[in-house]
């Protein structure tokens, strides 16, 4: 029995392997599909990491990373030395919660818009909505000057005039901006969100809103009801990865759009540009490194924190 056993446990056992050559041949072309993001990813994000080690150190190019003097926590002390570490803070992170709040409920409510048209016409407001994305920061800065400069600004020069008011000095009212940067950064901003849930919303089964219509339930109803919940889990996630990055602000959006002004410094100034104006100014590299990594740290625990309300809220929807 043994002897007649053994061909045909070896034979399964060929078979089984050539079965797994078939399978991983077949997806040679997703890999090599994979391999120009893995390689940027690996290149940006992991060969980089031995960079931790200038934030505990005062950095000196002609020594190096390791054998630069080691100063422990003191280079953290920049951030907090200040009387603008509250300012910076505060700004940064009022700033991103208001972008994921605004960002999100725009971007639903013209993906849902959206998902209504049909043809060409879809087609040329995904394309010019996802445009603003691609535009350099810079550009988007002179955009902005054109509306809002004082002398040749076109909101001083047409707008204004039409309801009587006088002409507005906006690169020296700190109070305005909190609102003038929200709205461009959700026009920048939401069309690369709507895409994203215009596209899961593509997948949802018409056959949910079919039954809701024959049962007699309006558009607001199907959306609160159908909609949103369906939409739950994408929210979820590309909240939780907002809220990773709440420490981290929009360079370009924050000094370019306002022309780098001093006297909106105190509306405008976010971590990111305190810390670049920072080493302009002081030439400290070790310190920019360190406000690099705070920021890591302080993402990396909100991320998790806020993906464990979500898992004891809804497991389901949990990213971890």
């Amino acid at each position: 029995m043994n002897v007649a056993t053994s061909p045909t446990k070896s034979n399964a056992k060929s078979t089984a392997k050539i079965k797994q050559k078939i399978k991983w041949k077949r997806f040679i072309p997703i890999y090599l599909m994979m391999l120009p993001g893995l390689v940027f990813f690996f290149v940006n994000n992991y060969m980089p990491l031995p960079g931790i080690l200038v934030a505990f150190r005062r950095f000196n190019a002609a020594l190096g990373i390791h054998r630069s003097p080691w100063v422990g926590f003191d280079n953290f002390q920049f951030l907090f030395a200040t009387q603008d570490a509250w300012i910076i803070t505060r700004n940064t992170i009022l700033y991103n919660t208001a972008f994921i709040i605004v960002n999100t409920v725009t971007a639903i409510f013209v993906a849902v818009l959206l998902s209504e048209l049909r043809g060409k016409v879809k087609n040329f407001y995904q394309s010019a909505i996802l445009l603003p994305n691609l535009v350099s920061t810079v550009i988007i800065g002179y955009l902005a000057f054109g509306f809002l400069s004082a002398e040749s600004g076109f909101i001083n020069n047409t707008i204004l005039p039409l309801f009587g008011a006088a002409p507005i000095s906006w690169y020296s009212e700190p109070n305005r901006w909190p609102f003038i940067l929200i709205f461009v950064n959700a026009w920048r901003g939401v069309g690369y969100g709507t895409i994203i849930y215009l596209a899961t919303l593509t997948g949802f089964d018409s056959a949910y809103y079919e039954s809701a219509m024959i049962d007699g339930a309006s558009r607001r109803k199907q959306f609160l009801y159908i909609t949103l919940p369906l939409l739950k889990p994408t929210i979820v996630m590309l909240t939780l990865l907002a809220i990773g990055r709440i420490f981290y602000a929009d360079f370009g959006l924050f000094f370019q759009v306002p022309m780098n002004q001093g006297a909106l410094f105190s509306t405008t100034n976010v971590i990111d540009t305190y810390v670049f104006r920072g080493l302009v100014q002081l030439g400290n590299i070790s310190m920019s490194a360190a406000a690099g990594v705070y920021q890591s740290l302080v993402g990396f625990i909100l991320v998790l924190s806020a993906n464990l309300l979500v898992r004891k809220v809804d497991p389901d929807s949990a990213l971890l």
